[in-house]
């Protein structure tokens, strides 16, 4: 018997949270964190940031993001922002929201540093 497919009624945000760095991580991308803002902000538990070193590859990173959650979860988002320029891409599937940069445009904007007592959760890339 084939494994059963989890879907979102099955998962948490914070299990949503994970499953999503992890195929930014399987897109070989860059310094991967979860913010955990429950009890911090109304309109998301997490908040999950990483980067790509070009355009090209923040791009591949939400494509494997979206393919991974809709084949494997039946999630779609919400609503996705800057795909076109693929700068800073914004993946929203409500509990948690999705930032992904190049290596520039996330140092200009530091949004991690804009939540400094939060609870973080870092992950590395494999190479």
């Amino acid at each position: 018997m084939a494994p059963r497919k989890e879907n979102k009624q099955d998962m948490d945000s914070s299990q949503l949270s994970h499953e999503i760095s992890r195929y930014a991580s399987d897109k070989k991308a860059l310094d991967i964190i979860e913010l955990d803002l429950r009890g911090v902000l109304g309109y998301t538990d997490y908040f999950v940031i990483c980067s790509g070193n070009t355009e090209r590859q923040v791009k591949a990173i939400h494509d494997g993001i979206l393919a991974g959650l809709k084949s494997e979860h039946g999630l779609l988002p919400r609503r996705v922002e800057g795909y076109s320029q693929a700068r800073w891409v914004l993946m929203d599937y409500l509990d948690v929201v999705v930032h992904i940069f190049t290596p520039d445009t996330r140092g200009f904007y530091r949004l991690e540093s804009l939540w400094g007592e939060v609870p973080v959760r870092e992950l590395s890339h494999s190479a």
